[in-house]
């Protein structure tokens, strides 16, 4: 299944789950990323980490290993 570091620049995508074993789940379900939200990718760093989403009318920026945890639809 595809991850949410794995979207290009502009693209978006709806939240199908968070994976719960990833040290950092919880934190991405209290910014914002729950199941059923759509995310567009909105700016990649120069070194693609951290990476920018809109979530909710919000940008939020995350590092790539934490969006990695967030799978897509």
């Amino acid at each position: 299944m595809k991850t949410a570091a794995e979207l290009k620049f502009g693209e978006s995508a709806t939240i199908y789950e968070i994976d719960k074993s990833h040290p950092s789940s919880r934190r991405i379900l209290e910014v914002g990323f729950t199941p059923g939200q759509e995310i567009v990718l909105l700016n990649i760093s120069i070194f693609n980490d951290p990476i920018a989403f809109s979530v909710r009318g919000t940008v939020i920026a995350i590092r790539k290993n934490e969006a990695n945890c967030i799978r897509i639809l």
